[in-house]
């Protein structure tokens, strides 16, 4: 009964931008989901996470070096904070997971999108609503992986061992040195990832007056296909936020931007997951 109300509904989901809120609404409409990011610069560096935009960092940049080991932004600060805040998801997800209720998906998503902007606009807060976004966030995506683990048995526990596997290997492609972050392939995967944003909106949109995007979103081989190539797009959007990481470290930016950094990594993360659940769902579909 759960499952057929919440696909009857579109809500929003906030991981993290604007297009968070297109991903929920494509996998309560068919099993499936979706995410985003959009697409910005900043002084430092370049990423197409919305999150670690230009106009998030712009005043922190502009404001000079933030000298002291206690007042800037570290490396090992932000690998912490990244940590809390994956925990405190999960703690959340698995106690949506025994209850997948729509008041958590739609409370999660709609609650989470909005802590999500006010972090985005507000940095400095980022402390205090980074945590908050993450609870929120985790209570969204417990019930919705609770949905597909309904269909498709075991499909969570893989979907979650390879998010692991992926983060690890690019992890180690970027300390290895093996991608060049360079200024054209930050914008290659702007340009990527801000195109599968737009096709997310075009199938919301579209759907409101009953036109559905035909094949990318089935289980044929161009879904199939499509659904690799996004997940790939979001493992590389890992590099470009650990490039980012590396370089507010390096310019000595104020030590809460540990917590947006961590917020922005966080968004990147549950964007690989989801797609890499759709993914696994198409691939057992066949």
């Amino acid at each position: 009964m759960v499952q057929n109300h919440l696909t009857k509904t579109s809500p929003s989901n906030p991981s993290i931008s604007f297009f968070k809120a297109f991903q929920l609404e494509l996998i309560l409409e068919e099993k499936r989901y979706t995410l985003q990011k959009q697409t910005k610069k900043y002084q430092i560096m370049r990423t197409s996470n919305p999150v670690l935009s230009e106009k998030a960092f712009q005043k922190v940049a502009t404001t000079g070096t933030f000298q002291g080991s206690d007042n800037v932004m570290t490396v090992n600060g932000t690998v912490n904070k990244s940590l809390m805040l994956l925990g405190l998801l999960i703690l959340t997800a698995a106690f949506s997971w025994t209850m997948p209720l729509p008041i958590f998906i739609y409370g999660g998503a709609i609650g989470g999108l909005i802590v999500a902007l006010i972090t985005i606009f507000k940095k400095e807060w980022s402390p205090y609503t980074a945590p908050v976004y993450a609870l929120l966030e985790g209570l969204c995506l417990g019930a919705i992986s609770a949905l597909f683990e309904a269909e498709l048995a075991g499909i969570v526990f893989q979907a979650i061992l390879l998010t692991i596997g992926v983060f690890a290997t690019m992890l180690f492609i970027y300390k290895s040195g093996w991608i060049e972050v360079t200024q054209n392939f930050r914008m290659g995967i702007a340009a990527a990832t801000g195109g599968i944003a737009l096709i997310y909106v075009a199938t919301i949109l579209l759907g409101f007056f009953g036109i559905h995007i035909p094949y990318i979103h089935e289980a044929g081989l161009i879904g199939i296909g499509f659904s690799m190539f996004v997940v790939v797009i979001a493992a590389l959007n890992l590099v470009l936020d650990f490039d980012f990481i590396e370089k507010g470290a390096t310019h000595n930016l104020p030590r809460y931007m540990e917590w947006f950094a961590a917020f922005g990594l966080l968004v990147t993360l549950v964007w690989l997951y989801l797609e890499i659940l759709r993914l696994l769902s198409k691939l057992n579909k066949r």
